[in-house]
């Protein structure tokens, strides 16, 4: 199964492999969602969408239809043992 940032639980982290389709929105690439950047879920909206995430220290508001065409490589939790 592949994981996006749709899939992604709140405060869990992945490196963006590869965006499907290649259609996202210029000013999310702007903001440096691009293939080898690390993402965060920071917080889902009480429906799901849109949803709020972590990338280079932005803190982006994206819906969920652009979450599920970012895939993801799902990162280990280094910080806590």
């Amino acid at each position: 199964m592949v994981t996006t940032v749709a899939h992604l639980k709140r405060g869990q982290k992945g490196r963006i492999r590869e965006i499907a389709g290649d259609i996202l929105p210029i000013k999310l690439l702007e903001l440096g969602c691009l293939p080898g950047n690390e993402v965060e879920l920071v917080q889902l909206a009480p429906l799901k969408d849109p949803i709020y995430i972590n990338v280079n220290g932005s803190h982006i508001a994206i819906r969920r239809s652009v979450a599920l065409q970012i895939e993801l490589d799902l990162l280990e939790d280094t910080e806590h043992p």
